[in-house]
């Protein structure tokens, strides 16, 4: 039987074992650590994590999948054939007595910032994760304010993770071969994370950056804007700057005000 790749799903697997081995190593868990993977696909990266000898939870919305997938589980590895993003997977963790939880996946670009808000919202308690993701989203991921590709999804990570783009992975390693290339970013989950409304704080974050490139004072005419300018004159900033100059620390700053 010969599979077939589906669109819908933003298939394309990985194929270049060094990359393979490049991600699985960029993650150092030991056998009382839980490994989450979403969308293992073919199994390449599964088949790789499974040498850490811990237990390993893989997401596959395909259950076509389970050609390959079926014959990797065993007491360690189990296969979830559901939607990652419509998971309880508070529920699913608990079955686990486990020390920390690593988070791995190949992410078509559509669901990347679905997959890492449901990780937030649900408050899985991560300690790294490691997605691929393509190039473009990851420069968005990690860029620095006044870089054009500084955003809401900048500010809106940093108040979570330390953010890190680990190597960029050429498109010809994948089949189908997809028209974009991929970054490999790592996500650690802060020690310390600020005391901020979630809701909140993503609203006014998306409203500042509503408009690139107007001020801060266009953007947020539906707020105290007083309170705001105190919190921005503070740190040396102004409702004269735009969005894109504020560090993302301000910002949190001013959500924990609201």
């Amino acid at each position: 039987m010969e599979f077939v790749f589906k669109k819908k799903y933003g298939q394309n697997f990985l194929t270049n074992q060094t990359i393979i081995n490049k991600i699985v190593q960029s993650i150092e868990p030991t056998n009382k650590d839980l490994i989450i993977e979403i969308g293992p696909g073919a199994g390449a990266l599964s088949k790789r994590l499974k040498q850490y000898g811990t237990h390993l939870i893989c997401y596959e919305i395909d259950q076509e999948t389970r050609l390959y997938l079926d014959e990797l589980e065993d007491e360690h590895t189990h296969i979830i054939y559901d939607d990652f993003l419509k998971r309880d997977i508070m529920s699913d963790i608990r079955a686990y007595d486990c020390n920390r939880i690593f988070v791995i996946g190949n992410l078509p670009y559509y669901i990347t910032t679905p997959i890492i808000s449901k990780i937030i919202t649900d408050k899985i308690p991560i300690y790294e994760a490691v997605f691929m993701v393509q190039k473009e989203v990851a420069e968005r991921f990690v860029a620095k304010p006044n870089h054009r590709e500084y955003g809401a999804i900048t500010v809106f990570l940093n108040a979570y993770f330390h953010v890190s783009k680990l190597f960029d992975v050429s498109k010809n390693y994948f089949i189908p071969k997809p028209k974009v290339e991929s970054a490999v970013v790592k996500f650690t989950a802060k020690t310390e994370k600020a005391e901020i409304d979630y809701s909140k704080f993503s609203k006014i974050v998306k409203d500042s950056f509503q408009f690139k490139r107007k001020t801060l004072k266009n953007n947020l005419k539906q707020y105290d804007t007083e309170k705001i300018e105190e919190i921005l004159k503070k740190n040396g900033y102004s409702l004269d700057h735009r969005a894109e100059e504020i560090p993302f620390s301000v910002f949190i700053e001013i959500a924990s005000k609201f």
